[in-house]
């Protein structure tokens, strides 16, 4: 398993980059899905808040991929 991101910009980075792992239908919802997130917490400054936050955005994330792999049958 690769290491969970420890800023936002690497943690935005990488779930735009895992996108397109997803079906093709759905890679449009989750990219507003992820930028939406990131949107609504521009303005979050607590440093231990952040790292929650990317923590569990990482984690979910995850578990999508792993939804669509079974799908998809990878």
């Amino acid at each position: 398993m690769k290491a969970i991101p420890q800023t936002p910009i690497q943690l935005y980075k990488y779930l735009l980059r895992e996108i397109p792992k997803l079906p093709v239908e759905s890679q449009p919802y989750y990219r507003n899905y992820v930028k939406g997130n990131f949107r609504a917490h521009v303005d979050e400054v607590d440093s231990q808040r952040i790292n929650e936050l990317v923590r569990k955005l990482y984690q979910d994330f995850q578990w999508i991929i792993k939804k669509y792999e079974g799908k998809m049958g990878k």
